[in-house]
């Protein structure tokens, strides 16, 4: 196949360029809505993300291991030519809203996601706060390798969309053109992503195109100012802790949990479950309901950090 480039790799110097041309405008054009940057909170988000790049190193022996293995398997091949690059980015981006989507809605993924979550500001150095686990979405695109695309051009695709929501975390762009609004994820929508209020958790996960929300129910426009970071904020800026903490958050509850059932809700249901919940809503003279049900629709906060 031919040869892709590291789409991420070149980019780096122009999110540099970028983040810092950003903080200089808040320097001198500071916006009272706008939190803007933080010390502390900037140096953890490029600790995460300088990090991440040596753990990503480590998880994609795995992950190329098993998807070289079913691209082996499969009779399936897909060209890789200029005619059907723009279709795999588009099944590729298909395929990342159901794995950013189930971050949200699985515990044990939103364990993974959560880093991403965990700043109380919103500027283009919040893209970098990237996590060290992030071995958990390699199974959503399994479909596109049994189907006959190259793990290579897996790659590519997965890179152009990361590069892609970059520029997304700002507050220094305000909507853009309504056809654009309509297809694009955008800062807009993805200000109601990162926020915290509860009509806006677990809103707009789409990575380039915002469609996938409006087809799939998920999607809220921006119209309150966002509340940025977690229902219950994390007070630390250490990078393994911010890293670690929801991990820590679940052996807690794994270990209190009083039955194996509990304990299956804890790691597979949303970040808000909780047993006691879900038996505080059975009828009196009735039986509890199922331990797997959870008593409300997850939030993009677990409220079990500490």
């Amino acid at each position: 196949m031919p040869q892709l480039p590291d789409v991420v790799l070149w980019s780096i110097p122009a999110f540099v360029l970028l983040t810092v041309v950003e903080m200089v405008s808040y320097r001198f054009h500071p916006d009272e809505d706008a939190a803007g940057y933080g010390g502390k909170d900037t140096a953890t988000s490029l600790s995460m993300g300088l990090g991440s790049l040596v753990t990503d190193a480590l998880w994609k022996i795995p992950v190329v291991a098993i998807y070289s293995g079913v691209y082996a398997l499969t009779p399936l091949r897909v060209p890789v030519e200029w005619w059907t690059l723009p279709l795999m980015l588009l099944a590729q981006d298909f395929f990342y809203y159901w794995s950013h989507r189930g971050h949200h809605v699985i515990r044990i993924l939103w364990a993974c996601h959560v880093v991403h979550h965990s700043s109380r500001n919103f500027n283009l150095s919040t893209a970098l706060r990237q996590p060290w686990t992030s071995l958990t979405s390699w199974p959503f695109y399994l479909p596109l390798i049994a189907l006959g695309v190259h793990p290579a051009a897996l790659a590519f695709c997965s890179s152009v969309n990361l590069v892609y929501q970059f520029w997304i975390h700002t507050e220094r762009v305000d909507k853009l053109a309504a056809p654009l609004e309509f297809v694009l994820n955008t800062p807009s929508h993805h200000r109601v992503h990162h926020a915290s209020q509860g009509g806006y958790l677990d809103r707009n996960f789409g990575g380039i195109l915002i469609v996938w929300d409006r087809l799939f129910g998920s999607f809220t426009a921006e119209a309150e100012t966002p509340v940025y970071g977690l229902t219950k904020n994390i007070a630390t800026y250490n990078p393994l802790r911010v890293a670690t903490h929801e991990y820590a958050a679940i052996a807690r509850d794994l270990a209190a949990a009083p039955t194996w059932r509990a304990r299956a809700g804890h790691l597979f249901r949303g970040p808000g479950w909780r047993p006691e919940a879900a038996a505080d809503t059975a009828a009196p003279g009735t039986a509890a309901p199922d331990m797997s049900v959870s008593p409300a629709p997850a939030t993009t906060t677990s409220p079990s950090v500490s």
